[in-house]
């Protein structure tokens, strides 16, 4: 007894039958489920016993994890893990002044014990204003550049100037950079050496 094709439900004779994924198939009816394309045993994809072209093939994808509780456990500790929060962080407790990380945080001690290390701890944050203040050279009379380019300041440490704006009380720090105060804004700041000549 011949089988029947799993396309059309004929009875599949020897000369013509495609014997693919587990079924009986006319050479004419071995096509793709989508376009229809006849395929042979070269270019057929075969997905749960159904043949596709290249083209059509379905492709796999990830299922999504379900948010068990042990599964946003991982998600949380990962996230505390990440430099980008570490970062963050450091960032908060050093220009905000919250409490260290061996200090309890103040949503879990609400009682009026822990004001004291706040206050403590502003005493530590006061310094960073002196020491930018300690890290300008001091200024040198005399010396005096007019700026051939304009220059917009990079960092904080860097003054802005324009074309032909004076900058005062030059001094060199190295090869390519000066301090000085521009005369228009009266900014005090790091310099390129290449944009200014002297006067």
């Amino acid at each position: 007894m011949n089988p029947l094709c799993s396309r059309c439900n004929k009875v599949v004779y020897p000369t013509e039958k495609v014997n693919c994924l587990d079924k009986y198939w006319h050479k004419g009816c071995f096509s793709c489920e989508v376009c229809k394309m006849t395929l042979n045993m070269k270019n057929y994809k075969g997905f749960e016993k159904k043949p596709y072209c290249n083209a059509h093939y379905p492709k796999t994808s990830f299922t999504s994890v379900a948010d068990t509780p042990e599964n946003l456990r991982l998600k949380q500790q990962s996230k505390m893990q990440s430099q980008i929060k570490y970062h963050e962080e450091f960032e908060k407790s050093r220009m905000g002044g919250e409490a260290p990380p061996q200090q309890p945080p103040p949503q879990q001690n609400t009682t009026s014990a822990y004001q004291p290390p706040a206050a403590t701890q502003n005493y530590h944050y006061e310094p960073e204003p002196v020491r930018q203040a300690a890290a300008a050279p001091p200024p040198s009379a005399g010396k005096r550049y007019r700026a051939v380019y304009d220059y917009v300041a990079a960092d904080t440490d860097e003054v802005s100037f324009q074309d032909g704006d004076v900058i005062m009380d030059v001094q060199q720090i190295d090869e390519g950079w000066m301090y000085g105060r521009v005369e228009r804004t009266g900014q005090i700041g790091m310099l390129p050496a290449n944009y200014v000549e002297a006067i």
